[in-house]
């Protein structure tokens, strides 16, 4: 099942329930470009490889690829979102709940983002969903518990693969190029490390656009009335919709996220940046294949502390880690209350 374009802008036109839905979803993919988006070009620029500019064209650009070409490979990241909650029974309750939780989402992303805390918007976005599924459906029924537990799988990917993966990557970087001259290699990385990344880009893409473009479909689905729509295709329309809008967000506050992942955080060398950049879309790759939806931040953010790790301890900003895995921790039941209590709020009100 799938909508085109024409239909959808008919009904965007006629159905204002529709037009609510689709402005809070875009707001929620505009929120997760300027808080989640930068995570993946924040090395290449603290790193000096390419301007900010530069980097946020990139990264709209790959981010688009990703979401395109691995949705066409493996759209299984967008099902798991989309299966992960029951919001069946009546359409037009469902879609309130759904609307609060997107609420809820802008809210608590805005505020990390007031602090310049990378948040996760993967997981913001689960905790919403789950939060107003629950205040859905009167207890923790609206949970699907089966496709929860890849939420669970997918925080120890991003966090004990993403740090060793980081770790391993400079280890192999540094022995391979020991013995070369440091001058010579300095342009190599820099080069690769524009190309690692756009490579995080595109695995942004392919992970936290499938994501929000499940939401998307079922927003859709619920305002025409249909809560038991069992499967679908992401229309074209859609990825670049969801693209440019997520590339405006980074372009609009991307520069306070990126300065807390890199500089604040690790102070990274050019190649250091690269086994960052590597180790970082490596685990995105390997998740979206098996797909389990992990946190792009949690995963760059990771990667970057096993850098940091493989030189000394001590290199790694351990206060900035401190704040960043606080609102790690937080965002489960922070966000998870927030949509549970906009839902309730929004049904009663409307």
């Amino acid at each position: 099942m799938t909508v085109s374009l024409s239909n959808f802008l008919s009904q965007l036109i006629s159905n204002p329930a529709l037009l609510i839905t689709v402005v809070l979803t875009l707001g929620v993919i505009l929120v997760n470009g300027w808080t989640d988006a930068p995570n993946a070009i924040a090395t290449c620029i603290s790193t000096r490889c390419i301007s900010p500019r530069k980097a946020i064209w990139m990264a709209a650009v790959f981010n688009f690829l990703g979401v395109l070409l691995m949705t066409m490979v493996n759209a299984t990241v967008a099902m798991t979102i989309y299966n992960m909650v029951d919001f069946g029974g009546d359409p037009h309750t469902a879609l309130i709940a759904l609307c609060a939780a997107l609420f809820a989402i802008v809210v608590w992303a805005t505020a990390a983002w007031v602090f310049g805390i990378p948040t996760s918007e993967s997981h913001a976005l689960i905790a919403g969903i789950s939060g107003a599924a629950i205040a859905l459906q009167g207890g923790i029924g609206g949970i699907n518990g089966g496709e929860w537990v890849k939420v669970l799988y997918g925080l120890v990917l991003s966090t004990v693969l993403g740090f060793a993966s980081g770790w391993v990557c400079v280890k192999l970087i540094e022995r391979i190029c020991k013995r070369m001259d440091r001058r010579k290699t300095h342009k190599f990385f820099q080069g690769a490390q524009i190309c690692g990344g756009a490579a995080m880009a595109f695995m942004h893409g392919a992970q936290d656009g499938q994501k929000f473009m499940g939401v998307f479909m079922l927003g859709i689905f619920l305002a025409n009335g249909q809560a038991d729509a069992s499967g679908f295709q992401i229309p074209v329309w859609m990825m670049i919709l969801c693209s440019l809008v997520m590339a405006l967000g980074t372009s609009i506050g991307g520069l306070r996220i990126i300065k807390a992942v890199g500089m604040d955080m690790v102070k990274l060398d050019k190649h250091q940046g690269f086994a960052a950049d590597l180790a970082g879309a490596f685990c995105l790759l390997l998740s979206s294949l098996t797909g389990i939806p992990v946190s792009t931040t949690h995963t760059k953010t990771t990667a970057i502390m096993g850098v940091g790790a493989a030189r000394r301890l001590s290199m790694v900003n351990w206060g900035t880690v401190r704040e960043m895995v606080l609102t790690w921790v937080l965002t489960f039941p922070g966000c998870g209350l927030i949509g549970f209590l906009m839902a309730e709020l929004f049904m009663r009100l409307f």
